[in-house]
């Protein structure tokens, strides 16, 4: 039975994600516990994909929760403007000392999409203070993804993105070939030595490139872009909204490659899935750009609910859950556990690719699939998976024990081997 509250609200939620005349009615969620969602019927899922890779250390973890709760009935909210307190400025400090090189200085605010703007602004106004005003564009990948805000469009993969239709609205940016390969690095360079004088950063996915398709790359990536930023003067800015926090193994994306970027955008898994907040950090290269006697140096930049209080509670609990250190292992279990259970995908009709890269596990098919019809097939399954374009993944939180692993794992092998295919 429809409970009460969806069937009064359903007419007045506009969703994310789906067209509204014809998408099906979303899950009623009672409650949620560990790696699993209660449903308002009574029936339990495996969340295979932690709501959308932020609930890392699972579901109403009594840390994260009782730090919240404190922090609620000693201040919910203060402004960040002209006014200061402390789990703000202990967050900072914190990720400044984890965050590896002079990634020090961190700006607060409450979306990923947000984040990467500041980030793009910072880039911008860092050369206008350095007396060059003509770097306002980005170069960006195919594969990427950035945000649904319209900055963040931009840099987005125009045509696999989920943003074609603004194609020709949007100011056009350099999207290109990630360089894999020293043929596509020797492009980029050429694109640089063309264009560099109006380029103020480059922008990219570290390790994985999410919501674009779960797309892997490795270390040298990473190396030729830095490479390639110092050799033409641009900025080099890594999106790990999605990798940060332990996702790909290391603790952030970055570190695995040994490269550091000049400004690092951070969201999702900050508060371990449970308020709201994102950071864009920057380096003392850029800055020492804004330090100045001169009022127009400043970032003009303040979103409402930055550094939220209750958000940044949130935030110093869950570092404090990665500092114990268990997140290591738990990962490495899950990485072990999703290469096994996954392997059986291989050999079904139309599967492309099966890959493995820490606590992410993707099954990859030639061709879009239905996943509306999918997502219902995995509910029935007990296990809530939300197939996305050509792939289906699991991104499961780091408690996820073995046996929910391997009903997930399990539940990717029986759905995904008795589609249905035309032909």
């Amino acid at each position: 039975m429809k409970p009460g509250w969806l069937a009064a609200g359903a007419p007045h939620v506009w969703r994310p994600y789906c067209p509204m005349k014809t998408a099906p009615e979303p899950l009623a969620v009672a409650r949620t516990r560990g790696a699993r969602i209660v449903l308002e019927d009574g029936r339990e899922l495996v969340d295979g994909i932690a709501s959308w890779w932020t609930a890392c250390h699972g579901y109403n973890h009594p840390h994260i929760r009782d730090a919240v709760r404190e922090q609620l009935e000693r201040m919910p909210h203060v402004m960040f403007g002209g006014l200061a307190h402390e789990p703000a400025y202990r967050l900072a400090a914190r990720l400044a000392r984890i965050l590896p090189g002079s990634l020090d200085h961190v700006f607060f605010a409450e979306s990923g999409s947000v984040s990467v703007e500041i980030a793009m602004k910072m880039a911008i106004q860092f050369w206008i203070h350095r007396g060059l005003a003509g770097r306002t564009r980005f170069v960006s990948f195919l594969g990427g993804y950035h945000g649904d805000t319209l900055a963040t469009m931009t840099v987005c993969d125009p045509e696999e993105g989920m943003h074609s239709l603004f194609s020709g609205v949007l100011p056009p940016q350099h999207v290109v070939r990630l360089p894999r390969d020293p043929a596509d690095e020797a492009a980029l360079d050429d694109l640089l030595d063309r264009h560099g004088r109006e380029v103020a950063a480059i922008l990219v996915e570290p390790s994985v490139q999410g919501a674009g398709g779960m797309l892997f790359h490795d270390g040298e990536v990473l190396r030729r872009l830095r490479r390639l930023a110092d050799r033409h003067d641009v900025l080099l800015v890594f999106d790990e909204i999605f990798t940060g926090f332990g996702r790909t193994g290391p603790l952030f994306a970055c570190e695995g490659a040994g490269v550091v970027p000049d400004i690092v955008t951070l969201s999702k898994a900050l508060t371990g899935g449970t308020l709201p907040l994102s950071a864009a950090v920057a380096s003392a290269r850029v800055f020492e750009a804004f330090w100045s006697d001169d009022p127009r140096a400043t970032l003009m930049h303040g979103p409402t609910f930055m550094a939220n209080p209750l958000a940044c509670a949130a935030a110093n609990a869950s570092l404090d859950l990665f500092e114990a250190g268990t997140w290591r292992a738990e990962v490495a279990r899950i990485e072990r556990g999703l290469k096994a259970g996954l392997a059986g995908c291989a050999g079904l009709p139309h599967v492309v690719d099966v890959r493995v890269r820490g606590a992410v596990g993707v099954v990859e098919f030639d061709r879009p699939l239905d996943a509306h019809r999918l997502g219902a097939r995995f509910v029935d399954e007990g296990t809530f998976i939300r197939p996305m374009g050509r792939v289906v993944y699991l991104t499961p939180a780091f408690v996820v024990t073995d046996e929910e692993l391997d009903r997930l794992t399990g539940a990717m092998v029986r759905v995904l081997g008795s589609i249905p295919f035309a032909g």
